[in-house]
């Protein structure tokens, strides 16, 4: 047996002899200073070494960290405990999904008292037995991370294959179920993003392989019983900008191949009758355009910002789809964006958002029939469903609000008859009458208007007094929508209110309030965050000594830039797995995203993105000054924000800052950017998040 190292325990060994009896040492981190310079410009990194998974050191440095972190909260462990088992009380320990209809069966998933994993099975209706696909409890039994990519069953409905993930980086394993033996196959692809697309032959799959970075570039064909080393390459990506994705299309007809980048995308499709024939184009790339198409009968519907920066709705033959043959279906709408698009056989919906709200429209197809879905609250969210099958004559969606939880419905396209299929339940006093939530709207500094969704428990002092956690994301036009969490309620019980800044870099206001907080224009996202605490104080909600924010990866960027330019407003900052290091990150092409997300944040190499990133990126602008209490945390395995940003932002803010305020790092060491896996696990995760929330605030 090999020895610990000695590096591995002396820090571990130091800070256990610190704790004797007085508070413990925080860990430092050595400086190796290491000179990085492009245009002429130079910058030194004295934790750069920390970016070596591999060296003893490194994993010595943040176990320290943690044993740092659970020294200091070791006075919280018992409402650590009361959080985690309020958390879990109110989820029901057996619970079923709605089940959804696919060639000739319904889907679902149960979950059994007391195991962390769904179980997947099928009916052929609603009172046929049930057939049992995947027991996922079983297949996770002997890894600390486990998670399936998803169920993709032949159109004979007689293999499931799905992906897994054991290390929780993201590289998935195709493998293969025989439904009637319930024998795995042989045939396992490694390093895949967990998806493939069926062939009508029951025997031919479509599937991607990701590069060194991790970026899926590659698709192959498999026939089912040959070794995967022989699989033959159908298409290449080779502009390292662009992610390249195979599905299977709605109706069963095509296999789609496509490539997107921030700003473009191009599809090409396969006859899924003739696996082995070639892939045709659809519409070759430009630059700047996206668009999706979805074939309806011999007719591809394709959502396009071709002239619609909101959006718009255009059709083409298949087999001319090319752009001049586009024909304008839904107009463009300065004042409303066009998210989404589903096709039923006698109508299509159109999921869509105007000020900050989403909402759904029902349209017949020769245009005689315009109708929304319309629900009573103030704020909320409601979006598309799953719905597998065109000849359906029922929508399903969802709705939701930050104090009624997830309703699942069926309504029917024709009468507008609606049915509630089921509530998630939340169990004990819950009730949605004791709570409000409410939109408000800020003055950004430029004369914008940021949209804010609040939530509280009825009987929140309203004066000034109430802590308040401010959560934020603003980036890749991703939407925080205002959606029900059951957990949430620990912080509302205890007299927090809770609010989501709708910053700019998400689309809750179009397409152009994306486009107004990325490239050159980031600081927007960073000073509309700023805005809205300044907001939410004048107009006293809370003030600056209860105000905590919260955000994770991109929104752990926004996180640390308004740790630096505003450490003032804030009394704790909550950075979850934090892009931080933006230039250094963004200077490496053989980390994964770099080169795809050059045209959300740009191209370092670039001297005018060099120097505008170089105005907000957290590590680069840390300062020696007072910082508010902080929480960082990260995964080993991470594969979307490395590792070594937080804790080399940690280390670099403890040589810096200049207060006495908590800054801890948790380095979760099994697990990558999402958390736990398993459905119990992540509730630990928050439930210590809570207790730094609440052991700071009060």
């Amino acid at each position: 047996m090999r020895k610990p190292h000695l590096a591995l325990i002396l820090p571990l060994l130091l800070l256990l002899a610190a704790c004797g009896g007085k508070s413990p040492e925080a860990p430092v981190a050595k400086r190796i200073d290491k000179i990085l310079s492009i245009h002429e410009h130079k910058r030194t990194d004295p934790y750069y070494w920390l970016n070596e998974r591999e060296n003893p050191e490194v994993i010595a440095y943040l176990e320290a960290e943690n044993a740092y972190t659970e020294t200091i909260m070791k006075d919280t462990r018992k409402l650590q405990r009361k959080l985690y088992k309020e958390m879990v009380s109110r989820i029901p320990q057996d619970d079923v999904s709605v089940p959804y209809r696919m060639n000739g069966y319904l889907y679902y998933e149960r979950y059994e008292s007391g195991k962390e994993y769904p179980v997947y099975c099928r009916k052929t209706d609603e009172n046929a037995p049930e057939e049992l696909l995947l027991d996922v409890n079983v297949l996770a039994k002997n890894y600390a991370y486990y998670h399936v990519s998803g169920l993709y069953v032949s159109p004979d409905n007689s293999i499931l294959a799905f992906g897994e993930d054991t290390l929780s980086r993201r590289q998935y394993t195709l493998r293969f179920l025989d439904l009637k033996s319930g024998e795995f196959l042989p045939d396992q692809i490694p390093n895949t993003p967990g998806g493939l697309a069926w062939a009508n032959d029951n025997k031919t799959v479509f599937y991607n392989t990701k590069d060194e970075t991790l970026r899926p570039c590659r698709t192959l064909r498999h026939l089912l019983g040959t070794p995967s080393a022989n699989d033959e390459l159908v298409y290449e990506e080779k502009e390292n900008t662009f992610y390249h994705q195979v599905y299977r299309s709605r109706s069963g007809r095509y296999i789609m191949l496509t490539s997107q980048s921030t700003l473009t995308s191009e599809y090409q499709f396969i006859d899924a009758d003739m696996p082995a024939t070639a892939p045709r184009m659809v519409q070759k790339r430009i630059r700047g355009m996206e668009y999706h198409p979805v074939d309806v009968g011999s007719v591809f519907y394709i959502l396009t910002n071709y002239r619609a920066k909101n959006f718009k709705l255009v059709a083409a033959p298949v087999n001319t789809a090319e752009r001049k043959n586009w024909k304008d279906i839904v107009q463009h709408r300065e004042d409303v964006l066009l998210e989404r698009a589903e096709f039923f056989k006698d109508r299509y919906v159109l999921q869509e958002r105007s000020q900050a709200q989403a909402r759904l429209r029902i349209l017949s197809y020769d245009g005689k029939s315009d109708e929304y879905i319309h629900f009573e609250e103030e704020v909320y969210d409601i979006y598309i469903g799953v719905n597998r099958e065109f000849h359906s004559g029922r929508l399903r969606f969802v709705y939701e609000s930050m104090t009624t939880p997830s309703s699942t419905y069926d309504q029917d396209l024709i009468s507008g008859a609606r049915e509630l299929r089921k509530q998630r339940k939340v169990l004990g006093d819950f009730s949605p009458e004791n709570y409000e939530t409410r939109r408000l709207w800020a003055d950004a500094r430029d004369g914008a208007r940021i949209p804010l969704s609040l939530v509280y428990r009825k009987g929140t002092a309203l004066d000034g007094s109430a802590p308040l956690v401010l959560y934020g994301y603003g980036s890749y036009g991703i939407n925080m929508d205002p959606y029900f969490s059951t957990v949430r309620l620990s912080l509302l019980d205890r007299g927090f209110i809770y609010v989501i800044a709708h910053i700019r870099g998400g689309q809750e206001m179009g397409r152009y309030w994306y486009e107004d907080g990325k490239l050159l224009k980031k600081m927007n996202s960073f000073t509309d965050f700023i805005d809205c605490a300044d907001y939410l104080v004048q107009e006293k909600y809370t003030n600056y000594h209860k105000l905590v924010a919260m955000g994770g990866s991109a929104g752990g960027l926004l996180m640390g830039a308004v740790a630096n330019l505003a450490p003032e407003k804030f009394t704790a900052i909550i950075a979850q797995v934090p892009f931080v290091d933006v230039i250094t990150t963004m200077l490496d092409e053989s980390i994964p995203l770099t080169t795809s997300e050059y045209d959300e944040w740009g191209n370092p190499n670039v001297k005018e993105y060099y120097d505008y990133m170089l105005q907000y990126s957290p590590y680069d602008n840390v300062e020696a000054k007072y910082y508010p209490h902080m929480l960082i945390t990260t995964g080993l395995h991470d594969s979307q924000v490395q590792y070594w940003e937080p804790a080399k932002w940690t280390a670099k803010l403890r040589s810096l800052k200049r207060d006495n305020n908590l800054l801890l790092l948790k380095t979760e060491m099994d697990y990558g950017h999402g958390g736990a896996s398993g459905r119990f696990k992540v509730y630990e995760e928050i439930a210590f998040e809570y207790a730094y929330i609440l052991k700071v605030t009060q």
